[in-house]
């Protein structure tokens, strides 16, 4: 069932979508060659117990997923492109790292996410990120009362098309409120001026990800993290919105 806020709840969301957006702020400044995921996963721990907030993360357990999940947040590298489970891996010089987060507080969920590359970076990582973070801008524009949810998608697989990358629609955004995912499933790719019509009060995540060379995927032997077909890198961006009756509300937007 497809939930509308009103403009009070979009108001108390708002403290949810600054917390996740203060904790990605400092795992990307804490990021750094020789840095372990485990590290960053306490870190992120360490800020939601200090905000009175709780994990969506640690006893998620999906269809999809071999277990619960058991962290506070997902930190893909390299080849591992979604829902990649912190390790005890120390990151090097030149890494693709994806950091994905959500956190409930007062009730209200937020769900973000971004990718940076550790130390020297690699021109077409650079590319790659930029791609999903343009495509997340075309996505959020695009989320207006009176659109389509097509409309979301089509903007998004426009940037990546463009870009020279394919689209895998297995996985994109979702609703989100009381709980992390919620309907609708908002897809990565679309036709404009189909499917569901936004309104005012929805509330969703938009989260483009792609990779450099393929659009297929399997599951790592943790249960989790999904890695590229062919081990090729992969970014991610994601931002919580609310549809209002004028421009989207960004509650993720980082300073």
């Amino acid at each position: 069932m497809i939930e509308l806020k009103s403009s009070a709840e979009i108001d108390q969301m708002r403290p949810a979508g600054k917390l996740v957006a203060a904790v990605l702020t400092a795992l990307k400044d804490a990021a750094d060659v020789g840095v372990n995921l485990l590290d960053l996963d306490a870190l992120a721990h360490r800020m939601i117990r200090e905000a009175g907030a709780e994990s969506c993360y640690i006893d998620y357990h999906p269809s999809f997923g071999a277990m619960p999940f058991g962290k506070v947040l997902c930190t893909s590298v390299n080849d591992a492109v979604l829902h990649g489970l912190p390790h005890d891996y120390a990151l090097r010089d030149g890494d693709l790292l994806s950091v994905d987060f959500a956190a409930s507080l007062n009730g209200w969920v937020s769900d973000a996410a971004l990718s940076v590359v550790v130390g020297t970076p690699r021109e077409q990582d650079l590319a790659l990120i930029d791609c999903t973070e343009r495509a997340l801008t075309a996505g959020i524009a695009a989320a207006r009362s009176g659109n389509k949810l097509g409309d979301v998608g089509a903007a998004i697989a426009q940037v990546a098309h463009d870009g020279g990358f394919s689209v895998n629609t297995q996985f994109g955004g979702h609703g989100v409120g009381r709980t992390m995912h919620g309907e609708p499933h908002v897809p990565n790719d679309g036709r404009a001026g189909r499917g569901l019509k936004l309104q005012p009060g929805l509330v969703i995540a938009i989260e483009p990800w792609f990779m450099h060379t393929t659009d297929e995927i399997f599951t790592d032997p943790d249960g989790w993290t999904l890695r590229s077909a062919d081990g090729s890198r992969g970014a991610h961006s994601e931002h919580t919105i609310a549809v209002t009756s004028g421009d989207p509300v960004v509650l993720t937007a980082r300073d």
